[in-house]
Parts: structure tokens; C-alpha cells; sequence
């Protein structure tokens, strides 16, 4: 959490603590949230997400938000999830699921490791796991690096992009920037670091929206997911190798790009569709 969401956020749970908002009064809408906080529409929705987790929050109708009643409210350790109940009436209430594991059910096992491919890119291990109910064997584990990802809008609601050849896919595609995160580095240091290197823009501030793995089944590879608003033109970009056609693509044509398969890369999906769905109405 940055410290502009931090501060959004202890500020909401104070009027829930203090009681001006009281069990069934109705929060600001989300506009006028956005004004008296000083936060940005996308860094408002990550705090009252998490409040409507933690069962702080309910949400009726499409975007008002309520203080429930003591006896409707549904932290999470009392949630249906927790206690392998119908989740229907959390998912209408809160618009979220708890954080829980249902059953308690219990993780794998690792007996050891050993690693039959290392460079500085790439690394290979064989892990002796032991599933539940399942004998041990050896499951692939590859390990690549921690990357960070930027969407960045203009004020005409266009997003900065890269058209470029990736060699892997063997094709051309448009991209958001991003790339590793270096050795001692924070994430949202390397995203700005990137967007500069390789578009010559520099963004006005990110946000971090959400961190993932994209092949988590075997790949380990967190990828940092950031988003922001405006950017100012400092020159050339400074990193060849991953340079590309550099432009501002409108975000109302990208539905239409992922329709023909010219987006490349799961972070720019995933930061571009996050964008979409929360657009203004």
C-alpha cells in the first residue's frame, strides 16, 4: 500500500472507529471521495476494496457504499468461505470473496531441492514435493525475475504504448512498458525507471494496482501491475534493445487490439483491462 492509499485508508477506518459513519450510513459517492481525499479514482477503489474484505464495507447497487449492521456484517473469519458455507450472499453484499482457505486444507510438502539450470535470467530447479494424498516426485520449478509493468493515460484518455518484435512469439505486438526490477530496487522505482528508458516519457506518479504470477503453476515470476495519469516528454528513449515505435493508443481501441491478438504480454493485458473496467461511467 502507498502512502497516499495508507493515508485514504486510515482516514475511512477513523470515520468508521469515531462514528461518523455510523452501522447503515452510506459513505460519499465515490466522486466526491476522490475530491475531498485527494486521491486518484483507481488508488480509492484498492482501499475500498480491501474494507469490503475486511467486511468494513458493503456494497448495494452498483457503486454505493454502506456500513453494514453488527449482525449482517461478514468478517473474514466468520465468512460462509470460512466456514464452508454458501458464498452467494457474500459475493451480492460485498462485491469480493475473504482472503480464506475454505477447508483448512494443507499445502504441499518439499523434501528438498536441487538446481539443474542457473544463469543470470533464467533458473531451473527440481523440487521434491509431497501433494496431499499423493506420493512425493520431483515438480519443475523455473524462477525468472520480479517485473514491473506501467499503464500511463493522457488527458485525452490515450495510453502509452510500444509497438515492437518480440523474438519468442515471433511476432509484433503493442506492449506497455516495463521490465525487470533490479537487485535493492523498489517496483514502483523500476516502472517509472522504464516507462522513461523506453518511451522518453516520464510519468507524473504511479500507483500500484496489483501484484501476480503469470504462469504460477510452474513458474515463479511476480509481476508488479502500475497505473497513473499524465506524463511529460523528456526526449529520446535510452534503451535500444527494448525500444519500439513509441505512440499514445487511444484505450477505447483496445478492445479491438486484444480482439485481433495485437496485444503481447500478460501485464499489458492485465494493467489495460483494469483500466477499462474502471473507467467513469
Amino acid at each position: 500500500m502507498g502512502p497516499k492509499t495508507a493515508r485514504v485508508d486510515a482516514t475511512i477506518r477513523g470515520w468508521l472507529a469515531d462514528g461518523t459513519l455510523p452501522p447503515g450510513g452510506k459513505l460519499p459517492s465515490e466522486r466526491t471521495l476522490v475530491e475531498q481525499l485527494a486521491i486518484g479514482r483507481t488508488a480509492l477503489r484498492q482501499v475500498l476494496a480491501r474494507l469490503l474484505a475486511e467486511g468494513l464495507l458493503e456494497v448495494r447497487g452498483r457503486s454505493s457504499y454502506i456500513v453494514p449492521e453488527p449482525a449482517t456484517a461478514h468478517p473474514a473469519t466468520s465468512s460462509p468461505l470460512a466456514t464452508g458455507g454458501d458464498t452467494a450472499g457474500l459475493l451480492e453484499s460485498t462485491g469480493t470473496v475473504s482472503t480464506v482457505n475454505p477447508q483448512g486444507l494443507p499445502g504441499w510438502k518439499t523434501h528438498g531441492r536441487r538446481t539443474v539450470y542457473d544463469n543470470p535470467w533464467i533458473t531451473v530447479d527440481l523440487v521434491n514435493v509431497e501433494p496431499p494424498g499423493v506420493d512425493r516426485f520431483e515438480h519443475h520449478l523455473v524462477r525468472l525475475h520480479h517485473v514491473a509493468i506501467a499503464a500511463v493515460l493522457d488527458d485525452q484518455d490515450r495510453v502509452l504504448m510500444l509497438w515492437r518484435y518480440r523474438f519468442a512469439a515471433d511476432k509484433w505486438g503493442w506492449e506497455l512498458p516495463g521490465g525487470i526490477v533490479d537487485s535493492g530496487e523498489n517496483s514502483r522505482t523500476a516502472a517509472l525507471r522504464e516507462v522513461e528508458e523506453e518511451t522518453g516519457w516520464r510519468p507524473a506518479g504511479l500507483e500500484h494496482v496489483v501484484t501476480y504470477e503469470p504462469m504460477i503453476g510452474m513458474v515463479q515470476s511476480p509481476h508488479d501491475v502500475f497505473v497513473g495519469r499524465g506524463a511529460e516528454h523528456v526526449g529520446e528513449p535510452t534503451d535500444v534493445e527494448e525500444a519500439g515505435h513509441v505512440q499514445w493508443v487511444p484505450l477505447a481501441d483496445v478492445p479491438v487490439l486484444m480482439a485481433r491478438g495485437d496485444l503481447m504480454g500478460s501485464g499489458t493485458l492485465v494493467a489495460l483491462l483494469h483500466m477499462l473496467a474502471n473507467r467513469p461511467a
